[in-house]
């Protein structure tokens, strides 16, 4: 998968809009930012579809992969994504391993990563980094990084 693609994400109280550019993005956000919220939208909309009250619009399927506390192998369900925009929650520790970084790589997704952590064994943009900035019924997500600094 190559290109931009546009994310609308809405329902009768809140609204999130945003592109995704380049095969990793990271979202970020202090508490309260609507980051679980956009999450948990998303999924319910993966699950029910049209019947859970969500509205998404992208040109590419949209997928998440939420806390697994079964342990499956997460490369396995990752490849039924294939093709699509996948927004993993950071409790799935197996995005900070260099077999993820690797995987992703290889991929035809692009990966939406909703994470506090430094994911260093990823090869991630700065420009690619997100925080979600405003409370409210309309949250935009805005760049966290504009340039390249060393820490």
């Amino acid at each position: 998968m190559k290109g931009k693609h546009t994310i609308r994400i809405s329902d009768n109280r809140v609204r999130y809009e945003f592109t995704i550019k380049r095969n990793i993005t990271i979202i970020r956000g202090d508490s309260a930012t609507g980051k679980t919220t956009m999450l948990e939208m998303l999924d319910n909309y993966v699950r029910l579809g049209y019947e859970s009250g969500i509205h998404v619009e992208c040109d590419v399927p949209v997928d998440t992969y939420m806390t697994d506390n079964r342990r499956s192998d997460w490369k396995t369900r990752l490849e039924t994504m294939e093709g699509s925009i996948v927004f993993i929650e950071e409790m799935n520790t197996f995005i900070k391993t260099r077999e993820f970084a690797e995987y992703v790589s290889k991929s035809d997704s692009y990966y939406v990563l909703v994470s506090r952590w430094d994911l260093k064994n990823l090869p991630y943009s700065v420009e690619e980094i997100y925080k979600l900035t405003e409370k409210g019924k309309y949250p935009k997500a805005k760049q966290v990084y504009n340039s390249l600094e060393k820490y």
